[in-house]
């Protein structure tokens, strides 16, 4: 009997340290030893906390933006302007080969006609470069889409041809890690799109075909993560300048949280700057399904 009154009598001790340990301090944990820069943001639906580590500092979003291309795309559907169905005649001469193109290796002739919405999957699930230049240039060009968005938290300037040009032309297109989380949450509660291109637009997120270490690695593997991945270059040195991955993770009691990591100039091997945001979205996990958040 008393073994097991100081047995409990421990469990209990570990409970209460484990609860005094918020959110925050668990990510600082994990990322103090990391050679990176890293900026975080999370926020949770079901009790209304939210905590960020350089949330307001710029970072290159790299691929992060098509997630603002589709909404800018998705919002000319809403406004007739554009249709889901209408035709799109891809030339071969806009397949680049230096460029990440899944569309290109399954249509490499090119020359086909696919419907906007084929071209909005291709670059929003698949991360289709060629794909996004396309609809890029229906949006308007990159200005349109920043004047769609209209916030300073949101820099865009290249498209993805551009960005390939030089290492430095990667990072001109910027945001940061708190605006990133406010837009995924207004999006996600209708603020943005109608209700049909808003169920769209989440599904294409959550098929998401790259990027399955970073924010999903660690989650259980039923866990519904609709989500949007970001990949630099790593240069000769082994600099690697942009890891990113924004999303909306569902939990087990219907409520959601949401989470945008960016690591930026990174020497850490890929794998293990993928392995930062799978820890950060877990311990996240954790405390959301622990029962730890919003007690105080």
């Amino acid at each position: 009997m008393t073994r097991l009154f100081f047995t409990l009598l421990s469990l209990l001790a570990t409970a209460q340290i484990f609860a005094q340990t918020d959110l925050k301090q668990r990510v600082e944990q994990i990322i103090s030893t990391k050679k990176a820069d890293i900026g975080v943001s999370i926020q949770s639906s079901g009790t209304g906390e939210t905590m960020d580590i350089r949330g307001n500092q710029h970072y290159p979003m790299i691929s992060i933006f098509k997630f603002h291309i589709a909404l800018a795309v998705l919002n000319k559907v809403d406004n007739k302007q554009l249709s889901l169905k209408q035709k799109i005649f891809v030339r071969k001469d806009e397949l680049l080969e230096d460029t990440w193109s899944p569309f290109r290796e399954k249509y490499p002739k090119g020359d086909i006609q696919i419907t906007l919405e084929e071209a909005l999957r291709w670059t929003v699930s698949h991360s289709d470069n060629n794909l996004g230049d396309l609809l890029i240039r229906l949006a308007g060009g990159v200005r349109a889409i920043s004047n769609f968005l209209n916030d300073p938290s949101f820099i865009i300037k290249n498209n993805e041809e551009e960005m390939h040009k030089s290492w430095d032309a990667q990072f001109l297109n910027t945001t940061t890690p708190n605006f990133s989380t406010r837009l995924l949450d207004d999006f996600y509660n209708g603020k943005i799109l109608s209700r049909k291109s808003t169920k769209l637009l989440y599904e294409m997120l959550v098929e998401t075909s790259v990027g399955l270490n970073r924010i999903k690695g660690k989650l259980p593997k039923e866990t519904e993560v609709a989500h949007r991945t970001g990949s630099s270059f790593t240069n000769k040195e082994g600099l690697t300048g942009a890891i990113n991955d924004i999303g909306i993770v569902k939990l087990p009691d219907g409520n959601y949280f949401i989470i945008s990591v960016f690591v930026h100039n990174t020497t850490e091997r890929y794998k293990d700057g993928e392995e930062i945001i799978a820890d950060i979205a877990k311990a996240a996990w954790d405390y959301y399904t622990s029962g730890i958040a919003g007690r105080r």
